[in-house]
């Protein structure tokens, strides 16, 4: 029988791009990445529990500050996490293993998502770029070879799968990486100072905490960060390259964990590379025992793709190309209103601090209150509570919620707070004559309580 390569499969019908999709591949890249997937999930999860992380971010704050308009999360905060991320430990491992893979992912989608939209104090896009993966996991045929689920028969083996499955992270890491790229082209950036603000504070870090502070280096982290998110993905797709763009890839990431700690989100990096080579060079590095394709399997594989669920991949491509650009659609500065933020790949571009408190006054009385965060919060979250919009009118309507439980029927509550962006001048963020208890949220529009029109002071 002969044997094919992963340039060699050809098209079994007329070249279209529902045809290139489904036309099958060797599976080995998928497979690898499953078992490293499953052991960096699991490690997130069971870590979250050993380093503490759960029980900062959930059991100790009074209230969370969920995305807005999921309040109904908070039923699961408090104790309830520590089974939550359990779970989740348990659930990598049987992924890891292939063991009822689809239950398993399903389970960490799911128990992901709900820890994820639970709480904005500790959000950073590798959580949000985690849910994704998940989710596009579960649609995977990922545990068709060396899983348990194929060694107990519960499935049957396959050394294929379709071409979309590989193409699905292609893309998607396309997007991250280039809007990663583009976000880093402002001034600010440009002049490194958020490098400059955050080495600072490492300069106690053994060995390369001097040479974190040279000038010269935090510029060529300011510029290497926008070349490599703009070129690594082009760069591993073209085979020329590839072995080099990997062998940055791995220094950038082990870079930034050493630097900056940012949990397995470096190593998830690394093995997403592995849809970028041949699986056929995957096969033979991992799994020497896994035999070759060959055309007789190739021609007798058929992996049909509906129209409407290459419509819906579409459309989910669009939607992940909107998020990053919403922000155009409202007015002021990203980085100062923080509107059209989340969800766009915005990546570690700005420094921000601040503080606010907040007046409370009963209209039937005309009494007043000051109300300090520190008072409700935890240390973290009253840091985070100064400097973003969103999460200002959250608290005032967790304050409203309280004084109304203390028989104060109708409240009125200002913000007073100012906010530096970038070591900047502190300045008002927020119009401390609005009474933010009694504001909607509006996600689709510039709120007008949030300041936007002053020139940011120098």
């Amino acid at each position: 029988m002969d044997t094919l390569t992963h340039t060699s499969i050809p098209s079994r019908r007329a070249v279209g791009l529902s045809t290139w999709l489904t036309d099958p591949i060797d599976n080995s890249s998928l497979i690898l990445f499953r078992i490293a997937f499953g052991l960096l999930i699991a490690a997130e999860g069971f870590g979250a529990i050993l380093t503490g992380w759960v029980r900062r971010t959930y059991v100790e704050p009074a209230f969370t500050f969920n995305f807005i308009g999921l309040d109904f999360l908070q039923l699961f905060a408090g104790e309830t996490m520590y089974v939550v991320y359990g779970l989740m430990g348990v659930a990598g491992i049987m992924v890891m293993l292939g063991y009822r893979y689809r239950i398993a992912i399903l389970t960490y989608a799911v128990l992901w998502s709900i820890g994820y939209l639970l709480q904005k104090t500790s959000y950073n896009n590798h959580y949000y770029l985690l849910m994704l993966l998940c989710w596009v996991m579960t649609l995977m045929p990922a545990h068709r070879y060396y899983s348990l689920d194929v060694h107990q028969k519960r499935v049957g083996k396959s050394l294929t799968c379709p071409r979309w499955c590989t193409v699905v992270f292609v893309v998607q890491l396309f997007i991250v990486y280039t809007f990663a790229s583009l976000a880093k082209i402002y001034p600010d950036w440009l002049a490194g100072i958020p490098i400059g603000l955050w080495f600072a504070g490492k300069a106690d870090f053994w060995l390369i905490g001097p040479i974190l502070q040279e000038e010269w280096l935090q510029t060529m982290v300011a510029y290497g960060g926008i070349a490599f998110d703009g070129l690594i993905i082009p760069a591993l797709l073209w085979r020329k390259t590839r072995p080099w763009a990997f062998a940055v890839g791995v220094f950038f990431h082990g870079f930034n964990s050493a630097v900056f700690h940012i949990g397995i989100f470096p190593y998830l990096a690394i093995a997403l590379c592995a849809f970028f080579f041949p699986p056929e060079q995957v096969r033979r590095l991992f799994f020497r025992r896994k035999p070759p394709l060959t055309a007789e399997a190739v021609s007798s594989t058929n992996y049909p793709l509906p129209t409407w669920v290459l419509v819906l991949g579409i459309l989910y491509f669009a939607w992940q190309v909107y998020l990053p650009l919403r922000h155009h659609l409202y007015e002021g500065n990203v980085f100062w209103t923080e509107e059209g933020h989340r969800l766009s790949w915005r990546m570690m571009l700005r420094t921000k601090s601040g503080s606010v408190r907040f007046m409370v006054e009963d209209k039937a009385t005309g009494e007043t209150w000051w109300e300090e965060p520190r008072d409700h919060l935890t240390p973290k979250q009253a840091r985070k509570l100064a400097t973003h919009p969103d999460m200002i009118w959250q608290f005032s309507q967790y304050l409203d919620k309280t004084y109304q439980e203390r028989g104060h029927e109708d409240v009125a509550i200002y913000a007073h707070g100012k906010v530096s962006l970038n070591g900047r001048k502190r300045s008002p963020l927020v119009d401390s004559s609005v009474d933010l208890a009694n504001v909607s949220w509006q996600p689709f529009r510039h709120a007008a309580w949030i300041y936007h029109d002053r020139e940011l002071p120098k």
